[in-house]
Order: structure tokens, then C-alpha cells, then sequence
């Protein structure tokens, strides 16, 4: 071939990525084909041999030879098609009529404008089909857990690459809060989801999603990833905690020891990828009492009472006993009501033989300050007195019932100033 330009763009795709010579020789015979039919009208007397590892395309056009008559007088004559055998036998005086001519086609017949579109032609094609091979390949692994190395930080997201130079997303929302990354640096994440925009495969990572956790645990438990143990759900509060409800087939392999490992030896890896996440592993049961209690470890539970219908639970537990079962910023509470489906309300547990505070107030007192259906929506909770609504903090009474914030905050001064009115 006489054109630098095309010898070039095959120079540009000899290391492409994703596409095997096979398919990359398909879409240069295409291209080169396109080109023969826009300026013959067919391609079907063209011969095109393709040696991309040289940069390098060869084009033959094969015509028939027929009788100089014909060729002089016939309306069916073609010069594309055919020749005359005075013509052919000036290639070679051993033609003869019926035979074939097999001759070369030079780029300079296209022109140069030709040739430029080709060459652009060719690499869109190339580039379209990267981009494909790209976002199936990642369609594929989407679930799985892969390492890819910082390229560029910004504001909302990092920008990764993979070992072989594909561009990975990794959003800010899809980063643990504490998590803090520089160019260079290695990093784990899970691929969520590939999308393809602009014709442009766009492929997102996650560290905050529960799938992340779950692939860890079969990195770092056999068991799990022998199908032994199985991990029935997981909930996360990104950096904070997670719950792992695990459960195992084999009655003499225990789930949670398999998963914490020897002096927590397994669990204690993960953690660690995870930025000191707290990890609770907890034997999954079918029982919806025993698992609520199991999630609200390590907090003890007095009583449970269920309500199938709407999915809540009162739990009783003793006064120092609360503080456990919330836990701190209320993710115990939180992601135990996530793992178990159920919303979690919490009761402190009295003594029955505790004697009755007579400095207490009944909440009927105070209806002259505090509208009915707020002292309803309080009995409703279990809350009839003063110090029944005061026990309970802003944020409990807050979740508990439909009462908005402001309105909590300002009953809770009038509960509170009626004692203080007392003391003094």
C-alpha cells in the first residue's frame, strides 16, 4: 500500500485492547469493502487480503477476459468486470478468452479524500467495538470484587484503572466515609453496575455495598466459598457496623467461629479493608424472636412481643441494658431492625415490685399545655406519666412516635419545669 496515513492507523491498533486479529481483521475488510462498493458499485469481483501485523492491506480485482467484439459492441461490457483479450494479453500473452486477470488496486484510485474517510472509518469502527468488548466484559463481573490502581481524585469521585487500562468509576457515595485515596494508590472495590452513555461503557464501583462485604467473607472464609456456610443477609452502615446473619449446613462446622477464624483471625482482615468497621457475625434462625435477639447483641433482652402485621416488636429490656441495645449513633438498633425486617421499638423493663414514684405526674395534668392527641400518641408508647416521656431521650420519642422534633423538644420543657417547679 502507497498510503502512510493507513499504514499508520494499522500501527495504532497492532497492541489494541480487547479485540482478537480475528475480529480486527473483519472490520478492516469491512471498511476497505464499503469503500470498493461506493466507487465499483459491488465488491464481488475484489479480492482483499489483510496483514494488520505488517500494517498492511492488499486489494485485487479479478475480471473476466472476453472477445474484443464484445468489449467493443456490447451493452453488458463492464471495464470493472471485464477485459478484452487484446488488453489481457499485454499483461500476459498466454490469456485466453473465459479466463480471469487478476490485477492490484492502488489507494491512489480511491483519492485522497477517500482514503481520509477510510482511515476515520476505521478507527470508529475499532474504537466501537473496544467500547463493547469493554462493557460486556464488565456486564460479566458485575458482583465481583476487583483491584484497581488511583488515576485521578476529584471532587465526587475517583477515577481508577484497571491492569489493562480501562477506566473505572468509584462515586463518592460509593466510598466509606473515612476512606482517603491519592493517585497511585491500590484499591478494592466491588463493580455495582455498567452503563453505557454516549456510546461509552461508564463502569461504577462500590466499597459501601453489602455485596462488597459478602465477596470479602468468601475471600477470607473456605467455607463459605465451598458452599458450606452461607451467608443469608447482610446490612451495612458504611464504616460504622454490619450484621452477618450466617448459617451453615454442616452441623459440625459453627458459622460465626468459621467466620471470626482463630483469635479472629479471618474477621480481623476484613475489618481492616473496611477501615475498622465493627462486624457482628450472628447465627441466622428462622425464629424471629431468637434473631432479634441475636441482632440486638450484646445487649440482653427481658421480652420480645411481635406483631406480624405491622412488622414491629416491642423489646424489654432492663435500664442498663438500653444503652447496649441502641448502641452508639443508634446503628445496633438500626441494622439489627434492617436484618431481621422488623421495626424495633425499645421498652425499659420495670420491677414488679417497684414501688410507684409519688412525685410522678400523670400526663391527663398537663392537658391544658399539651394538646390531647400529643398525650394520645404518648400513652400510646407506654409513656402515661412525666417521667415516663423524660426516661426516654428526644431522638426515641422522635422515632417512636408521630410527634415532629420541635414539638417533643418544647413538651419535654414543660414535663421537665414542673419538677423543677417542685425542688424549688
Amino acid at each position: 500500500m502507497q498510503s502512510v496515513n493507513l499504514i499508520e492507523s494499522f500501527s495504532d491498533f497492532k497492541e489494541i485492547k480487547n479485540i482478537d486479529k480475528a475480529t480486527l481483521m473483519s472490520i478492516i475488510d469491512d471498511v476497505f469493502r464499503s469503500m470498493i462498493i461506493k466507487k465499483y458499485g459491488t465488491d464481488k469481483n475484489f479480492d482483499i487480503i489483510v496483514n494488520p501485523d505488517k500494517g498492511d492491506v492488499e486489494m485485487y480485482k479479478n475480471r473476466a477476459i472476453v472477445d474484443d467484439e464484445f468489449a467493443e459492441d456490447s451493452f453488458e461490457y463492464d471495464v470493472n468486470k471485464h477485459i478484452s483479450l487484446t488488453e489481457a494479453r499485454k499483461i500476459d500473452d498466454s490469456f485466453d478468452i473465459g479466463e480471469e486477470v487478476t490485477e492490484p488496486v492502488d489507494m491512489e484510485e480511491f483519492g485522497r479524500r477517500s482514503v481520509l474517510s477510510l482511515r476515520q472509518n476505521l478507527v470508529q469502527k475499532v474504537l466501537e467495538l473496544e467500547k463493547n468488548e469493554i462493557y460486556n466484559k464488565y456486564k460479566e463481573r458485575v458482583g465481583e470484587v476487583i483491584t484497581a490502581e488511583v488515576y485521578q481524585v476529584w471532587k465526587k469521585e475517583i477515577m481508577m484503572v484497571d491492569d489493562e487500562g480501562n477506566e473505572l468509576i468509584l462515586p463518592r457515595t460509593e466510598q466509606i466515609p473515612t476512606d482517603f485515596f491519592k493517585k497511585g494508590d491500590t484499591v478494592k472495590a466491588v463493580v455495582l453496575k455498567v452503563d453505557m452513555k454516549n456510546a461509552t461503557p461508564v463502569i461504577l464501583l462500590s466499597r459501601t455495598s453489602p455485596v462488597f462485604l459478602e465477596r470479602l467473607f468468601e475471600t477470607e472464609v473456605p467455607e463459605i466459598a465451598d458452599g458450606l456456610i452461607t451467608i443469608k443477609k447482610i446490612v451495612r452502615e458504611p464504616g460504622e457496623r454490619a450484621k452477618v446473619a450466617v448459617e451453615s449446613y454442616d452441623e459440625r462446622i459453627d458459622p460465626v467461629g468459621a467466620c471470626v477464624g482463630m483469635k479472629g483471625s479471618r474477621i480481623h482482615g476484613i475489618v481492616r479493608e473496611l477501615k475498622n468497621e465493627n462486624i457482628d457475625v450472628i447465627n441466622f434462625t428462622s425464629n424471629a424472636q431468637l434473631l432479634i435477639q441475636r441482632a440486638l447483641s450484646p445487649a440482653k433482652i427481658t421480652n420480645i412481643t411481635l406483631d406480624d402485621t405491622t412488622m414491629r416488636a416491642q423489646v424489654y429490656l432492663k435500664p442498663d441494658q438500653i444503652s447496649l441495645a441502641i448502641g452508639k449513633g443508634g446503628f445496633n438498633i438500626k441494622l439489627a431492625g434492617k436484618l431481621t425486617g422488623y421495626e424495633l421499638d425499645v421498652y425499659r423493663e420495670t420491677e414488679e415490685e417497684e414501688v410507684i414514684d409519688e412525685e410522678d405526674v400523670d400526663l391527663e395534668e398537663f392537658s391544658d399545655e399539651i394538646e390531647a392527641a400529643v398525650i394520645e400518641e404518648l400513652k400510646s408508647i407506654g409513656c402515661d406519666t412525666a417521667k415516663d416521656v423524660l426516661k426516654l431521650t428526644q431522638e426515641e420519642l422522635v422515632r417512636r412516635t408521630k410527634i415532629d422534633e420541635e414539638t417533643i423538644k418544647a413538651l419535654r420543657a414543660v414535663l421537665a419545669s414542673e419538677f423543677d417547679a417542685e425542688q424549688e
